[in-house]
């Protein structure tokens, strides 16, 4: 199901929703789907969906309560006025966010702390989905230490907590200590703050596969508009934007004119539209163009 979000076909809400269909057919099929197993799985479901949105109610009274008290600007002059510029500031927020992982989960984390540290982060010239990512990254540690890893609690409800034989060995296997379970994520834990230092001095892993923003210079195109209307005024030519004029070829005489040269009269507007031409480009053509002073 992971690949499937990797790869941009599902969200992670279709994706847990695939997840979940699929542990229905796998139960189905093997004979293990009753309506207790049922009922545990909902009532698993609901307790942890309960927990979240207790977290967002209570996340966004924080959140009121804290704004109603100016909070987010004594947060912003704390961390602005931080020594190093940005790389001060990262480094300071990704050592908090690594120690608040120890008391504070994933959740608490993304509904409490990171709305006060993204503002800072734009202002100071931050690219945000960046800063998200670098985050992400760093609470991905709060699953893998105590008190809250989850990998470690996921870990230690399948390893073996007893002496057991093993059925391809016959070999007796001794039982996972907790403390073998912690020892052993330490490793993980380095790599993934090695990750959010790589991050931190090669961002063009994040930002180099983003779309780049169009920017439009206005006086470039005011220029071009410009050198258009002039193009215009001066006749006929290859950068006229309204082609050549009706009864000839490009740089040919109009049949219509008189032959020593001298500017044709104009036509009297038309009854019904108004103009002298039913062609709306050649009456603008017309007005463009300049009339030889009378003698």
């Amino acid at each position: 199901m992971l690949g499937t979000i990797f790869l941009g076909i599902a969200t992670p809400t279709e994706g847990g929703a695939m997840g979940a269909m699929a542990a229905l057919i796998m139960g189905f099929a093997r004979g293990r789907l009753n309506m207790t197993l049922l009922t545990q799985a909902l009532a698993s479901t609901t307790k942890l969906a309960s927990f979240v949105m207790f977290i967002m109610i209570g996340a966004t009274t924080f959140s009121l309560v804290f704004q109603a008290a100016d909070g987010p600007k004594w947060v912003e002059h704390l961390l602005t006025g931080l020594p190093g510029g940005q790389v001060g500031f990262l480094i300071v927020v990704n050592v908090m966010i690594f120690f608040l992982a120890f008391f504070l989960d994933y959740f608490e984390l993304s509904f409490i702390v990171v709305p006060l540290l993204g503002p800072v982060a734009e202002k100071m010239g931050i690219d945000l989905i960046w800063f998200g990512v670098l985050l992400a990254v760093n609470m991905q540690t709060s699953f893998m230490h105590p008190p809250f890893g989850f990998a470690l609690f996921f870990l230690r409800s399948v390893a073996p907590d007893k002496q057991y034989v093993d059925k391809v060995t016959h070999k007796v296997i001794e039982p996972v200590t907790t403390m073998q379970i912690y020892k052993g994520a330490i490793p993980f834990v380095l790599i993934q703050l090695v990750m959010v230092g790589t991050l931190i001095a090669f961002p063009g892993i994040v930002t180099g596969a983003l779309d780049k923003p169009v920017v439009v210079d206005m006086q470039k195109v005011g220029d071009q508009l410009q050198e258009q209307l002039n193009d215009a005024g001066g006749g006929y030519g290859a950068d006229n934007p309204f082609g050549a004029p009706e009864g000839g070829e490009e740089g040919s005489a109009s049949p219509d004119a008189p032959k020593d040269g001298s500017q044709p009269a104009p036509e009297a507007p038309s009854a019904d539209t108004g103009y002298g031409s039913d062609d709306p480009a050649k009456a603008l053509q017309d007005s463009l163009t300049p009339t030889p002073a009378a003698k």
